[in-house]
């Protein structure tokens, strides 16, 4: 067998496998040294190939899919700096714990390190940002090499899916020519159909001896709280507000637990907690001496200094990915169980409580903050905050929300109140960045409709070309651009109290129109000029097609005084409220 038919028969063995273990999609971007991969993949009436000129865009598009579809989703390069552009995706898969396989295309060894152009050390080239790495074997039409590709791939995909779930890097040297021999019988396995390896994942567990452990710890403490960070489960939130009805805990939900939306019984959700907690009088009234902590950290400041300010509280942090959640060093008990296996089988070991005094101590705070937060409406002028308080409202039922990074989702935690439209609310939260935000989304679009994404402009002008999928691909997409002219997150920042390079190092206004940029997209770009016209222009969302860009513009200096004033008359009211039942 020669060159060209070794590399087919190996590219189609291991292209043949990864669809075997469940892979749909691969995000491609065009390359040379990466022609023999992109071609046999293209060939494979059961993958679906994307194409993405942009690697840095690219990756972040693939981390959209892998997001809502909860499967590893591949990509694909060329050798050199291509592969760089992946890497801050692959942070954000890493810490995001979303499951991406990376596929590199390299030179042979032989030309490595001696001046060949485009050729750069890809051997480990994302470090520890990547569960698994293989520098692949040279292509071979050997038994022994064929098997090799089929298992190297059917361990990958498990690996990037195996709680907690993340990249991994595959690293495919090829020697010229490039061009497969695509013929119609090349993805027949010869032997084992169904697959050379099937890799089995399970979710962790703990004993039922140890439930019942945990069950009597709990008993003994009358004031707990339950904190809900990002999850992905869809059975999460019955198991969850179900073990909060047995033990009267209040849920302190994160935007992206996905608890604050949805069918389920909401009565026990605090999502005010951002506000409140910034006040004194109120964190000593709803002291807790127990917190049980499910998902990732919550995005809430406020929160996270609340939990520190309790460090004397027993605190089980269950985390079924094996992961270590606890930056501040707080938990005493690391239980390293599936979230809703564990509030399954505790309800299964444990009593249900009589007492409400403590969950009504939350939900009265949480009541009283919901009610001066209308006070938010009174604002004829356009606002982070009102846009964010009227989301909900706004968005049709099983929307897709995709938020961005720096002020966007923390005004989303502060505002956006419980509903029952089962409204998804996704946003890269592992690494905390704004790159890739609109490439992500997009992604994401592929698999879910209707989308929104609101973002900043700092954020929307960081991944412009990312809109290029929307045009390519047709994908449905409404977004809010939060138009600040600048950094809004900074004034809230203690930078902000130096004013004499504010502007230069942390404001940096840019003063774009994003208008043009846009168009050349083929979108629809409405600069909206008050709430009633915001208010039309997202009931014809419902029912829009393609791109659609609506500008708010905002004053970041009014935005920062709104938000002062705001918690300075909630803080009033709860101080006075406390006192009173005191």
């Amino acid at each position: 067998m020669n060159q060209q038919d070794s590399l087919t028969a190996y590219l189609a063995a291991f292209v043949a496998e990864l669809v075997q273990t469940g892979i749909k999609d691969v995000v491609v971007s065009p390359g040379s040294r990466s022609t023999p991969m992109a071609m046999v993949m293209a060939e494979h009436q059961e993958i679906n190939t994307h194409i993405h000129v942009d690697e840095r865009s690219a990756a972040f598009f693939a981390l959209g899919i892998a997001k809502v579809t909860n499967k590893p989703v591949a990509i694909l390069c060329t050798s050199g700096t291509a592969a760089a552009n992946y890497f801050p995706a692959i942070i954000e898969a890493r810490y995001s714990r979303v499951p991406l396989l990376v596929l590199t295309a390299d030179r042979p060894h032989e030309l490595r390190e001696v001046g060949a152009p485009q050729a750069i050390d890809q051997i480990h080239l994302y470090g520890h940002h990547v569960k698994w790495f293989a520098d692949m074997a040279l292509p071979e039409s050997s038994t022994e090499i064929i098997r090799y590709a089929r298992t190297v791939g059917a361990r990958a995909a498990a690996i990037a899916s195996q709680a907690p779930a993340g990249p991994v890097h595959l690293n495919f040297p090829f020697r010229e020519p490039l061009i497969p021999n695509l013929d119609e019988a090349m993805f027949q396995l010869e032997e084992r159909q169904m697959g050379y390896v099937k890799v089995r994942n399970g979710d962790l567990t703990i004993g039922e001896n140890e439930m019942k452990d945990i069950s009597l710890k709990l008993k003994e403490y009358n004031n707990g709280i339950i904190v809900c960070g990002n999850i992905a489960d869809d059975r999460f939130a019955q198991a969850v507000t179900d073990l909060s009805d047995m033990l009267k805990f209040p849920i302190l939900a994160d935007p992206l637990s996905q608890l604050r939306s949805g069918q389920h019984n909401l009565e026990n959700i605090v999502e005010t907690y951002d506000t409140f907690l910034r006040n004194e009088d109120a964190k000593e009234y709803l002291k807790p001496d127990v917190i049980l902590r499910f998902g990732a950290m919550p995005l809430s400041k406020a929160l996270t200094i609340f939990l520190k300010e309790n460090h004397q509280a027993e605190q089980f942090v269950i985390d079924g990915a094996g992961g270590w959640r606890d930056p501040s060093s707080l938990s005493t008990e690391m239980i390293y169980c599936n979230e809703t296996i564990f509030c399954e089988q505790m309800l299964a070991v444990s009593e249900t409580r009589t007492s409400l005094e403590f969950l009504d101590r939350w939900r009265a705070v949480n009541n009283l903050t919901k009610a001066n937060m209308a006070l938010i409406k009174d604002s004829q002028q356009l606002s982070e905050g009102r846009l964010f308080y009227q989301l909900a409202d706004m968005l049709p039922d099983e929307a897709t929300l995709f938020v961005g990074n720096s002020m966007p989702i923390r005004d989303l935690d502060s505002f956006f109140l419980n509903n029952h439209k089962s409204i998804k609310v996704i946003a890269n939260r592992g690494a905390n960045g704004i790159d890739g935000t609109v490439s992500t989304a997009l992604g994401a679009g592929l698999y879910t409709q209707p989308l929104y994404l609101v973002l900043g402009d700092l954020t929307f002008f960081h991944d412009l070309n990312g809109l290029v999928t929307a045009k390519l691909y047709g994908i449905d997409i409404t977004v809010i651009v939060v138009n600040n002219n600048g950094g809004g997150i900074f004034s809230f920042l203690p930078q902000s109290q130096h004013p004499k390079n504010f502007e230069l190092l942390f404001g940096t206004p840019l003063n774009l129109d994003f208008e043009h940029a846009v168009r050349m997209f083929n979108g629809n770009f409405t600069r909206v000029r008050d709430w009633e016209q915001l208010g039309e222009l997202m009931k014809e969302s419902i029912e829009g097609k393609g791109l659609n860009v609506y500008e708010v513009v905002t004053n970041r200096n009014s935005n920062l005084t709104q938000h002062r004033e705001f918690w300075r008359i909630v803080s009033e009211e709860i101080s006075n409220f406390v006192k009173g039942v005191r």
